[in-house]
This record gives C-alpha cells, sequence and structure tokens, in this order.
C-alpha cells in the first residue's frame, strides 16, 4: 500500500480553495473506505457521460497507488470502450449543509476526491472474481464469504475497469459559516446542520425461507445505525 502523498500531477493539483486540500494519502482511503457511490466521468466518442457505479478498493491492488474498481455489465459501451482511456472518478460525501448569514456564504461541509487515471478492463478471470468480491464486501463487509462462488457465466456477463489511485487529489471543508464581520454582527442565526447516513433495520426477502437477519448483514446495519 502507498503513502505517496496526493495530487502528484498538474491535472490533480488543486487550485481553486487550496487552503482545502489534504495531501494526506490516509485521508483519501479513509474517504474511499466509507462512500458507497463514485461518479466516473468518459468520453464514449461522440460526447462524454458520468454514472454513477459501485466501486471497490484494493489498496494493494496491482495499478500505482492501489486499485479502484468499478463492475457493470459487459454491454455497457462506456466501460468497455474506456480501456486505455483517461477516465475521472469522483467520490463525495455531504457531511453539512452550512447556514451563513448571507446567501454568498451558504456552503457545504463535505469530503471529495478526484481520480484521473487510464482505466484498464480487468481480463484476468482471478482478479475479476477478487474485484466483484470487493464490490460486494464494500457494500456488507465479510458478505462475500458467505455467498456461493461467482460462476464463469456470471464472470463473463461482467466488465470491471480498473483505474489506478496514484493521480488523485482531496478536499475537506469541516467548519462553520465564514462570514463577513458586519453580518456576524447583524445578529442573523448562522450554524452547521450535520448530515450523516442511517440504515434502517434489515428488511428480509418475501421469498426468505429463514427470516433471521445474518450477522453480516447486522453488523452492517449497526455500524450505519
Amino acid at each position: 500500500m502507498t503513502t505517496a502523498p496526493l495530487s502528484p500531477s498538474s491535472r490533480t493539483t488543486v487550485t481553486r480553495g487550496r487552503n482545502r486540500a489534504v495531501e494526506d494519502r490516509a485521508e483519501l482511503h479513509a474517504l474511499l473506505a466509507d462512500a458507497l457511490i463514485a461518479h466516473v466521468g468518459v468520453d464514449v466518442g461522440d460526447h462524454p457521460v458520468v454514472l454513477p457505479v459501485a466501486f471497490a478498493v484494493d489498496l494493494d491492488g496491482p495499478d500505482q497507488g492501489g486499485t479502484l474498481y468499478i463492475h457493470g455489465s459487459v454491454a455497457a459501451r462506456w466501460l468497455t470502450r474506456s480501456e486505455g482511456s483517461t477516465v475521472c472518478v469522483t467520490i463525495t460525501e455531504v457531511d453539512g449543509l452550512v447556514a451563513a448569514r448571507s446567501a454568498f456564504h451558504h456552503s457545504m461541509n463535505y469530503r471529495s476526491a478526484v481520480v484521473i487515471g487510464a482505466a484498464r478492463v480487468v481480463d484476468d478471470p482471478d482478479e475479476k472474481a477478487r474485484a466483484l468480491s470487493l464490490t460486494v464486501d464494500h457494500m456488507v463487509p465479510g458478505r462475500a464469504a458467505t455467498l456461493r462462488p461467482h460462476t464463469r457465466k456470471e464472470i463473463a456477463a461482467t466488465s470491471v475497469l480498473a483505474v489506478p489511485l496514484h493521480e488523485a487529489s482531496l478536499k475537506i471543508r469541516a467548519e462553520g459559516p465564514v462570514d463577513e464581520p458586519e453580518d456576524v454582527d447583524a445578529g442573523v442565526w448562522g450554524g452547521v446542520i450535520p448530515i450523516r447516513r442511517i440504515a434502517g433495520a434489515p428488511v428480509p426477502a418475501p421469498e426468505a425461507v429463514d427470516s433471521r437477519v445474518p450477522d453480516d448483514v447486522v453488523r452492517r446495519s449497526e455500524q450505519l445505525a
């Protein structure tokens, strides 16, 4: 696992709001562990697209800086055509709504990462199976070990895109409103509305023979409660 600083290139060097730029790669890893959805931007030829995707991370993966995995159907044109192309993956978590004393200074508290790199379509069946299991475990840690192995048909029907984590940037805002002194003196309320993700109680599928919730699902639900 690399511990090299973030933003190793001009493409990922933060120029706007540099006071919120974070160079500690461990902070990027923490955000990737927390987030559930990424957005990938690709050029499909006649237009760009930005799509929400489930993802997984292997910090000891084969790509420089570790590997970010994105999966989709083999019929997904954007994914299969991304081989060798530069893609941009963004991951954002909103942690609070910042209510300032003026409209101009309203903001959000957030953690936001940008990863740029040459995409690699995973062809090796073992790496692909591992990437799919990591994706399951990213949603519910420990879940993959409780399931039957992937079939060859399932692996063949799924495409996996690997993006190096080497070239990345991270910005974090975690503070209250930044107001003009005269607006503070005016006495208007300012502050933060914290936001966090909360999971409800697990709901068994209607056809479930055993309604007991497995330990991995219980742990995940409690973690997000």
